[in-house]
């Protein structure tokens, strides 16, 4: 079965050699793997580094590099989906590492029938410092990241969604590619249809991969901010995509301006209310998150790195579904809805 293995990346070469190198250790038959790098305008040694594979002497089907100029990521996705030719499409971030058998593994579940097949993505630290263990922390709690399945059920099952999965070919000839319109929540939108299209989610976590955690907090809050903003904006595009989870940092912020407003009436109940509520359990998540690890004192700040986590991935939202009506839809955006198999070569 032949599997075409897709990386779309920005400035990423820091972190690219290092999926290379894993790359080069599957032992599933490289003969029967196509790799293709999409490359966003990339300012760095990006592409470079990719380059450098293509150049070398490797077993690979074969290695194509490609140019994706207006950045965004599901245009890069659609470019590599176009260029495609593997019976089994394997998508996976370039900030991102995979044990050996993680090919081999996606392959064996498609062969028994499965059409879109993921497992367990662990978040990772490159660095072993107090602070960077703390922010691991503040990513991987329940407070954090969320109640995605991928991030925390370790029993086979089907699931809503998945992270660096695999898709039968048939699923983008069915569904067709991403919508270009959404910067950031191209696979909420994208897995919608595919599951309106009747198509299961396995979830099998003898798959790992491993996601590298943003090194810094400012870049993990301009993370947050960004998503929420997207998840806004999508509500005009594909409202049904979301869980009602992806809005709990919304109503957070809300309830505490709601509070703030009251507060400055006299009214004050409500906001330290929701302060005690918020405060018990902020704390016993943090409690929780670090049991059985060995203390560090800047495990003292999660209480106050989730409070910031929750505020900057709410007010994003919030501003999305203010922008959201005065979002201009050009005539290139509306582009991706007409996107379908025959465009992407897929048929």
């Amino acid at each position: 079965m032949l599997v075409s293995f897709i990386v779309v990346a920005l400035n990423a070469g820091d972190k690219l050699n290092n999926l290379i190198d894993d790359l080069k250790r599957q032992d599933y038959d490289h003969s029967e793997i196509e790799i293709i790098f999409v490359d966003s305008n990339s300012t760095d040694n990006t592409k470079e580094v990719m380059g450098a594979l293509q150049e070398s002497e490797n077993k690979f089907s074969r290695v194509c590099i490609l140019d994706n100029p207006k950045k965004i990521l599901p245009c890069g996705w659609n470019i590599a989906l176009k260029e495609s030719k593997g019976d089994l499409i394997v998508r996976v971030d370039a900030h991102s590492s995979i044990p050996e058998d993680f090919i081999r593994k996606n392959v064996e579940a498609i062969k028994k029938g499965e059409k879109i097949v993921g497992g367990h993505r662990i978040s990772i630290i490159d660095e072993k410092s107090s602070w960077q263990k703390t922010l691991l922390i503040a990513e991987t709690s329940l407070f954090g990241s969320g109640i995605a399945s991928y991030r925390r059920t370790k029993e086979k099952k089907y699931v809503s969604t998945l992270a660096h999965a695999a898709y039968s070919r048939e699923v983008f000839k069915t569904v067709g590619g991403y919508d270009e319109r959404l910067a950031r929540t191209e696979d909420n939108e994208i897995h919608y249809r595919m599951k309106e299209a009747g198509f299961k989610f396995l979830l099998d976590p003898e798959i790992k991969s491993y996601h590298h955690v943003r090194n810094t907090f400012s870049k993990m809050l301009k993370q947050k901010f960004m998503n929420g903003y997207w998840i806004g904006l999508t509500l005009g595009v594909s409202p049904k995509c979301f869980s009602i989870y992806h809005f709990v940092p919304l109503l957070f912020v809300l309830a505490i301006l709601g509070g703030v407003g009251l507060s400055l009436l006299g009214i004050t109940i409500p906001l330290l209310a929701l302060a005690a509520v918020y405060l018990t359990f902020n704390v016993l998540n943090t409690i929780a998150s670090i049991v059985g690890k060995k203390f560090e004192f800047s495990y003292l700040l999660l209480p106050g790195l989730c409070f910031l986590l929750h505020v900057y991935y709410g007010a994003g939202t919030l501003k999305g579904i203010i922008k959201m009506p005065f979002w201009k839809r050009t005539k290139d955006n509306k582009q991706c809805l007409e996107i379908n198999s025959v465009k992407l070569g897929l048929g």
